[in-house]
């Protein structure tokens, strides 16, 4: 099976920037979202993106125009997969969402369209239950911004085939990313390694061990993190955490999961991290307000 068109369900963030990346290595895409203004915010975005690009040299200013007209954007769903051979979803970590999704795109999709899904945690095992097509199903966990980070984590399902895995991983190289292939399990890999590394340091944080400032310097200077573990954290999003670790908690049962109570605290006070409507993160709130360390 050949690739050659892609659906990309939600247009936010992530969606926008998954996009990007297809239509810049050449594919025809359709970008579907629920109302027009998030289309056009989406696309707003990919033009500023593609425009920092030729800024510094990486594409000419005359493909700028070129690749945004390879992306159409839909607000029909049925209109915006109806001939795609791949569709990734990139919708909000939430599990009845995705399946409702998913359910919608079995549906709606030729017979031979693969489903992918962009989720960071969720198992594609249980996605891919609300589909007639779960041998077609598969976890491509793309990272954040998306047209920057070369990595994909590909999330094979429980009954996930061998070819799909291999079509995939093969779009996946052509986009100009790195696919790794993994075993389904909530937070597969990578979430569930860095995740606590997060916890960990929100704990240091509670007992005072070293401010959030120092905390960021140091495994920036020290580990060469290019970003600092509570600007991630902020940058992923406060409520997002909170819904994987909650979810990783309710899985696992493994106590080391557990979402911290300053995490807790944050996320029903507002500060979501920097997104929109968000009273800020962890540097808002701490830092930058004047907040006592402890909590």
């Amino acid at each position: 099976m050949e690739i050659k068109k892609i659906g990309v369900v939600g247009a936010g963030l992530m969606g926008s920037g998954i996009a990007q990346v297809c239509a810049q290595a050449g594919f025809q895409v359709t970008m579907r979202d629920t109302e027009e203004r998030f289309l056009q915010t989406g696309i707003e975005a990919i033009k500023k993106s593609l425009q920092r690009f030729a800024k510094a040299g990486k594409i000419q200013p005359e493909e700028v125009e070129v690749i945004v007209g390879r992306i159409r954007g839909i607000v029909d769903l049925s209109d915006a997969v109806r001939d795609a051979d791949l569709v990734i979803e990139a919708v909000p970590e939430e599990m009845e969402l995705k399946k409702k999704v998913f359910a919608e795109l079995d549906r709606l999709c030729p017979a031979g369209t693969i489903l992918a899904s962009n989720t960071s945690a969720l198992m594609i095992t249980d996605i891919a239950s609300a589909t007639k097509r779960p041998e077609q199903v598969i976890g491509m966990h793309w990272f954040n911004p998306p047209p920057m980070m070369k990595l994909i984590e590909v999330v094979r399902g429980a009954v996930t085939s061998d070819e799909t895995t291999q079509v995939v991983t093969e779009f996946a190289i052509k986009a100009g990313k790195e696919p790794v292939v993994v075993t389904d399990g909530p937070g597969f890999f990578t979430t569930r390694y860095t995740i606590l590394q997060q916890v960990d340091a929100i704990k240091f944080l509670e007992c005072g061990v070293a401010s959030i400032p120092d905390m960021d310097k140091m495994v920036k200077m020290g580990f060469g993190w290019p970003m600092g573990v509570f600007e991630i954290m902020d940058f992923v999003g406060l409520d997002t955490m909170l819904h994987i670790l909650d979810y990783l908690y309710r899985e696992l049962g493994d106590p080391k999961y557990a979402p911290p109570l300053i995490l807790k605290k944050l996320v029903k006070a507002g500060y979501l991290g920097k997104k929109p409507g968000s009273k800020g993160g962890f540097y808002a709130y701490y830092v930058d307000a004047g907040q006592a360390k402890q909590g």
